[in-house]
């Protein structure tokens, strides 16, 4: 390892000497004062290039020193160049532009390398989604994550209520989900992104098979990586609210300061929610318990015990572009979530009386410097400390039906038929529950990267996490000291090269990674005059992975991508230790799972004028698993009249499936005419196969080349936009939108039977936005499933019906700074 970083420490000193280009950043506005958004600014005579943000900040790396000329475009301003001479490693220009007045749509589609567009053709399969638009209306951040190609986010009901994402077939903790590039279960169950409006976040980063190192981890089906607002160009405060079917309501506020002077900078933001969940369900999975137990099949009923509410706050405090640092932020965020369990996995039994409370408090620290010591090395330090508790509570042992009614006990011997008495020590679920879940999570990672010359970087990656969990059983109070402890400590270490050939037409990324992952539990087994016996299990694995990820310019706004790699997933505490409060058991003997990932699909956009854009994407992927990882689902068969045996799925536990293959392939195409209607369509395919030929027997296995369960393999999704100007008010906006999804039939067990079959699933959705000429005050009206569908979700929970949400945007303050 010395060896290693010393060569390391040389190969940089080696490069200072002719690294004399310039990190150059600044803000564009017009002369009036307004940032202007998604403006072109590129060095004449070169492939370097960038748009600004929301903003109107835009960054250019590897600027050669000396006098150099910028040319400036935007739909919004008129072209203009602005010369400037480079003398500094770090150096700011300002550009103040003329304004064309009111012109096309916010969100423009440009042939130029946005940041987007330019992780979008750094060779992964990567999808990035812009949250501006979807801020001002009443989407969740899930909603947008859903219409997303080749993304189907699972959830067990309404708001609130348990979620699992799929990324082409891969799901469970194959997934990394990240809040800035930390897992973002370290900030608990009550700050998730369920809970996050899209006004808090700047954009979504969704990797699907490859990950870049610096998001180094146990996943081997992709990653979502969320990206919080951090931009200090211009101080404001902005709130919303809104309110909508089932009693929803939710309001978020965000400010943001920073001091011109010194850099100090804060940002501050909150939101809350709320849910009845009250929802009509009346589909094949609802039913009802008459006396004598016969069972009433399509039951419409309205959903009941599944309110929902959360409260979370995030204070950030430090600096911005001075000297020491690009960024540095120390921040805390609290949240606090009570949420009502309804019922199991899936519908068979209404639970009512049982229910979850999750608190979470979490310290960070972020740092950030390019330039650090000498030019064009860069570190990133991000550290988070979360101290979490879940309390889960199920004593009611009545049987219910939905409608809140008890259910009746068989007719006794008179005849009479009597609701089922309370049985001591039973909950909704099995043995009664009053349990106290304590984690406490410290994350850390950091990254330490070199420009070796234009074109070339090295980078350095680790991450390290230690959570440790305790385990209290209230309801017993002589064993309130019985507390299970277990703890699992992560290190993984990751080293990345990316270059550029070709005056950066052909890109590379290749990385290795290395991790070492120990377990320990203390279980308590017995005690003797006060002293307990504990049962101590420790296990240490190691593994090590690689891959690359290359992309290919092979014309003109056309790009070849390609990816492969060999990764494993290490079983976490919740594969191991199980999670009560969402009705997974544990499994103790859960194994590693090792998977080969290769991806190769292709980027294309052109414009036959200056009114019509068109964006293509295409990528077909094929997986190879051993021990893939999933949650269990039923083996039994399905006979006719006994259903409820099979589909009474109270709860499920983490599995291995020896070995598995999929092969699948997603596509998307994006049209734009005269910057007023955006056209999306996008469908993901797949099938997930279980490819274990014979049993323990010798015998053909029963399984072999049936689909994966419970995983929906065909997804259609279909976006239009359109924007009016000057309705009703000169330089007011009006945008009117519309969504539609399509879902194939799917099982959710591994027996074909058409009672277990998902139905075709088809919604419809609509919305309207209007923007007054100040832009300070956005309503918008959102109606969802709007013809009623039958939706289903996760083990065939049924979805919320039509429902209507109106929403107000208001910017409190806004002024920008010179």
């Amino acid at each position: 390892m010395k060896k290693i970083f010393l060569s390391f420490l040389l190969t940089i000193i080696f490069f200072t000497a002719f690294s004399q280009v310039s990190q150059l950043h600044g803000y564009i506005k017009t002369k009036e004062g307004k940032a202007v958004s998604e403006a072109s600014i590129k060095l004449i005579g070169s492939t370097i290039a960038t748009m600004t943000n929301a903003e109107g900040r835009y960054e250019l790396r590897g600027v050669p020193y000396g006098k150099q000329l910028f040319e400036v475009s935007s739909v919004e301003v008129e072209k203009e160049q602005f010369a400037t001479t480079i003398n500094q490693p770090n150096q700011r220009f300002d550009i103040s532009v003329n304004d064309k007045g009111v012109v096309g749509i916010e969100e423009v589609t440009v042939s130029r390398n946005t940041e987007k567009r330019d992780m979008e053709v750094g060779g992964f399969a990567v999808a990035v989604v812009e949250t501006k638009e979807a801020s001002l209306r009443n989407l969740t951040t899930n909603e947008l994550l859903d219409r997303t190609v080749g993304v189907r986010v699972r959830q067990n009901g309404g708001e609130g209520s348990p979620i699992d994402y799929n990324l082409n077939g891969m799901s469970g903790s194959t997934i990394g989900l990240f809040l800035d590039g930390i897992e973002i279960s370290t900030y608990g169950s009550s700050f998730n992104l369920n809970n996050i409006p899209p006004a808090m976040i700047e954009r979504i980063e969704v990797y699907k098979g490859v990950l870049p190192a610096h998001l180094s981890g146990n996943y081997i089906g992709g990653a979502i990586n969320v990206i919080m607002k951090k931009d200090a160009s211009a101080n404001n405060i902005t709130a919303s609210v809104s309110y909508g079917s089932f009693n929803t309501y939710r309001a978020d506020v965000g400010g943001l300061y920073r001091n011109q002077k010194n850099g100090f900078t804060a940002r501050v933001s909150g939101f809350f929610s709320h849910s009845d969940n009250d929802y009509e369900m009346w589909g094949k999975f609802s039913k009802y318990t008459l006396p004598g137990q016969r069972l009433q099949r399509y039951y419409r009923t309205k959903r009941a015990n599944d309110k929902f509410e959360t409260i979370g706050g995030r204070f950030e405090f430090g600096f911005t572009d001075v000297k020491w640092a690009d960024q540095f932020f120390i921040g805390y965020n609290i949240s606090d979530t009570y949420k009502e369990v309804p019922h199991g996995i899936t519908m068979t039994k209404p639970y009512f009386g049982r229910f979850n409370e999750y608190q979470a408090h979490v310290l960070s620290l972020n740092y950030i410097k390019k330039d650090l010591f000498l030019p064009g090395l860069g570190l990133n330090v991000n550290a988070v400390h979360s101290m979490r508790s879940t309390y889960l509570q199920d004593t009611v042992s009545q049987p219910y039906n939905w409608d809140g009614t008890v259910i009746m006990a068989p007719p006794n011997q008179d005849g009479v038929s009597r609701p089922f008495p309370h049985v001591p020590g039973r909950g909704q679920q099995g043995e009664a529950v009053i349990t106290d879940i304590d984690r406490t999570i410290s994350n850390i990672r950091s990254n330490l990267s070199y420009d070796i010359t234009k074109g070339h970087r090295v980078s350095f990656n680790h991450k390290f996490e230690n959570s440790k969990r305790d385990d209290r059983d209230l309801l017993n109070p002589e064993r309130s000291r019985w507390i299970t402890n277990n703890e699992i400590m992560t290190n993984i270490f990751a080293l990345n090269y990316e270059s550029e050939w070709f005056d950066g037409r052909l890109r590379s990324n290749l990385f290795g990674k290395h991790s070492v992952v120990k377990t320990i539990q203390l279980a308590p087994q017995s005690e003797v005059n006060g002293v307990i016996d504990y049962a101590r299990n420790t296990s240490t694995r190691d593994n090590q992975g690689f891959g690359g990820a290359l992309s290919y310019q092979f014309i003109r706004d056309g790009f070849l991508l390609v990816s492969a790699e060999k990764a494993f997933v290490m079983p976490t505490d919740r594969h191991v230790f199980g999670e009560p409060e969402i009705n997974l058991l544990p499994n103790p003997d859960i194994l590693p799972e090792v998977s080969i990932n290769y991806n190769l699909g292709a980027r294309y956009q052109f414009s036959t004028n200056e009114r019509h854009r068109v964006s293509l994407y295409g990528n077909a992927f094929w997986r190879n698993g051993r021990d893939k990882i999933i949650q269990q689902t039923r083996t039994d068969p399905v006979i006719e009249g006994r259903e409820n045996q099979v589909e009474d799925i109270q709860v499920t536990q983490f599995v291995n499936l020896a070995r598995t293959q999929s092969i699948g392939f997603e596509a998307e195409i994006n049209y734009v005419f005269d910057n007023r209607l955006n056209a999306v369509v996008n469908f993901s395919k797949f099938n997930s196969l279980f490819k274990v030929e014979t049993d323990e027997r010798g015998n053909p296995h029963s399984l072999y080349d049936l689909q994966v369960p419970n995983e929906p393999f065909f997804t259609v999704n279909g976006n239009l936009q359109y924007r009016f100007d000057n309705v009703f008010q000169k330089k007011s906006i009006l945008n009117m939108y519309y969504n539609t999804g399509y879902v194939a039939p799917f099982s959710t067990i591994w027996i074909e039977s058409e009672w277990f079959t998902t139905p075709a699933q088809f919604s419809h959705d609509f919305g309207v936005s209007y923007g007054f000429p100040n832009r300070r005050l956005i309503v918008s009206l959102d109606g969802k499933n709007l013809f009623n569908a039958e939706v289903y979700d996760n083990f065939g929970v049924q979805k919320p019906g039509r429902a209507f949400y109106i929403k107000l945007n208001y910017t409190i303050n806004n002024f920008n700074k010179s």
